[in-house]
């Protein structure tokens, strides 16, 4: 089920453009950018559930999703004809994320103990209704009690060391809970098996507990400076602390009560790519995560930037995206994850990116301002 569009002004949010002043937009690959729309348009065409639910997409941006499916010549046009860019005027803010690829075992072995775990029976997403506790926090899960009672569910630190989740079975194991964690950072997983086989992990849900950023605590405790952090680092500054029970990288990780479950996943759909909160494929450089509190899924997004994209030297990254994620930690009108790939290359980059970014969203028009 969709959520309600928010409430805010967009005259206090959007500026309305035209595409002429949008530097770059005639030289990007808007082929390639119509190709990852079509994929978001099949979701709303269908009204499939979607695996995140998001702002409930506009009977415009339906249209323009029958349109794209009803194939197009010109996909350049396509967008100038069924969408009008508006720029968003908060300063804009991108990070990146992409699929870890990793060694991984079916049964627990000596180097690889640490489970995947599946979807519990008794979790319970809360799209329309988020459980409010009298702490003040929001849980957006919780656990069905026999007697149909909705409860916090377990947080982190409760499955990890009390085994407070038992219907929640392990799919895999992995080396420690430095790789799950970063794995349940990320969203989604390939798992390198003995013999070379390959098993591909997608999100099944998480427990409810607001996300908290173990890069941020570790800036403000210390360890690590802004200026250096990196998915390395954070990897390698934690198994330096100990990641094992009660060791000071643990307790760093646990601080982030937020824990997911994935499922495995061998859809042909799956053979294209991680499968982002939509439900569609993602594409490397064409795919974003977005606030679905504010956004709808399909909506494209003209991103502009300078980021080290394809090395170690900043460059200008100017392209055109299609929301088809969320995540936990991107929260806000103007903040957007790119989603640049699988494998550790695509790690490296990913890890380096925390940078300004100007950021228009292309809107659907209405029936009256179309050709």
């Amino acid at each position: 089920m969709s959520r309600n569009a928010p409430q805010f002004s967009a005259s206090d949010l959007l500026q309305k453009i035209e595409f002429e002043k949008i530097d770059g937009f005639a030289a990007d690959d808007l082929a390639a950018a119509f190709d990852a729309f079509r994929r978001s348009a099949e979701i709303i065409a269908a009204k499939a559930q979607e695996q995140r639910s998001a702002v409930a997409p506009p009977p415009a941006l339906a249209a323009a999703a029958r349109a794209a499916l009803g194939g197009v010549d010109h996909p350049g046009r396509f967008f100038q004809d069924w969408f009008r860019p508006h720029a968003i005027k908060a300063q804009g803010f991108v990070t990146a994320y992409y699929e870890v690829e990793v060694d991984a075992r079916l049964s627990p072995e000596p180097g690889f103990t640490t489970p995947i775990l599946s979807r519990p029976r008794d979790l319970v997403t809360l799209n329309e209704s988020p459980l409010s506790l009298p702490s003040g926090e929001t849980l957006t899960s919780a656990r069905r009690q026999a007697d149909g009672a909705l409860v916090p569910y377990p947080d982190r630190r409760a499955i990890e060391e009390e085994g407070a989740a038992p219907s929640a079975h392990p799919l895999a194991y992995v080396r420690d809970p430095v790789e799950l964690f970063l794995i349940q950072v990320q969203g989604s997983a390939r798992l390198r098996l003995p013999g070379g086989g390959v098993m591909a992990l997608t999100y099944a849900g998480r427990n409810g507990w607001p996300y908290t950023s173990v890069g941020r605590l570790m800036i403000e405790c210390g360890l690590v400076t802004k200026a250096e952090m990196s998915l390395d680092l954070m990897k390698e500054t934690l198994r330096r602390i100990g990641a094992g029970p009660g060791e000071a990288g643990r307790r760093l990780m646990q601080q982030n009560r937020s824990y997911v479950f994935f499922e495995i996943d061998t859809s042909e759909r799956r053979g294209i790519g991680p499968i982002g909160g939509q439900g569609a494929p993602l594409t490397p450089f064409r795919s974003i995560a977005v606030d679905r509190s504010i956004w709808c899924y399909g909506l494209p997004f003209w991103i502009a930037a300078r980021i080290p994209w394809q090395g170690e030297a900043a460059t200008p990254f100017r392209r055109l995206m299609i929301a088809q994620d969320t995540g936990s930690a991107i929260i806000g009108p103007a903040r957007a994850d790119l989603f640049f790939g699988a494998g550790e290359a695509a790690g490296r980059r990913a890890g380096d990116i925390r940078h300004a970014a100007e950021m228009i969203v292309l809107l659907p028009k209405d029936v009256g301002d179309r050709p």
